[in-house]
Order: C-alpha cells, then sequence, then structure tokens
C-alpha cells in the first residue's frame, strides 16, 4: 500500500553537484550575490529546487538551524510505524471484544 515516488526530474549527480557549487560559491562574498540562480540558470536546474537543495545541506551540516535530512527519514519511519501500531492495536482491540462477546454468548452448562 505504499505511495508512489514521483519520478525524478534531476539526477542525483547533478543535485550533490549543483548543491556543492551553490554552497561553495556562497561561501565567497564576492559571488554569494545572485549565486543560487546563476548556477541553477548553467546546469538548467529551477533555481527554486536548487535553493531547497542549498537550504537542506546546510542544516545538514549545522550551518542553518532545522531538521537533518536523517532526522527527516526516522521521523517518516517512526509515524509509519506509529500507523502500523495503530491499526494493529484496533484489530487486536475488535478480535478481543469479539471473542469476550462470544464468550457471554456461549451457554453455561
Amino acid at each position: 500500500m505504499g505511495v508512489m515516488a514521483a519520478p525524478r526530474k534531476y539526477s542525483e549527480e547533478l543535485k550533490e553537484r549543483a548543491t556543492r557549487m551553490a554552497v561553495e560559491a556562497r561561501r565567497d562574498p564576492a559571488s554569494r550575490a545572485g549565486a543560487i540562480s546563476r548556477i541553477g540558470k548553467q546546469l538548467g536546474i529551477h533555481p527554486e529546487a536548487l535553493r531547497n537543495w542549498v537550504r537542506q545541506a546546510e542544516v545538514d551540516t549545522g550551518v542553518r538551524e532545522g531538521v537533518s535530512s536523517d532526522d527527516k527519514a526516522k521521523i517518516v519511519a517512526l509515524e509509519r510505524e506509529v500507523r502500523e501500531l495503530r491499526r494493529a492495536n484496533t484489530i487486536l482491540r475488535q478480535a478481543s471484544a469479539y471473542f469476550a462477546q462470544a464468550e457471554l454468548d456461549r451457554p453455561q452448562r
């Protein structure tokens, strides 16, 4: 019952290369201004996509406050586990109620 992920518009290699270039360009005060849109244009990447990648890279390296990629993945996994456990709990509760009722309905000797 998994959700299909949307196809990737940009390869992982391109994403990593562009992010690295933008992060480096933003470190240098001379090339900082307009770095994201300039690099995005050079590599054919939408500037907003590159801006998001750079923001996440900065969070992951501790340059910027936020939730790291690793933590996001853990949160997603934990949320999935909680959903599955709640579903299992509901099934067990319903089964327990069913068997308790069946026990009450059984004629006593």
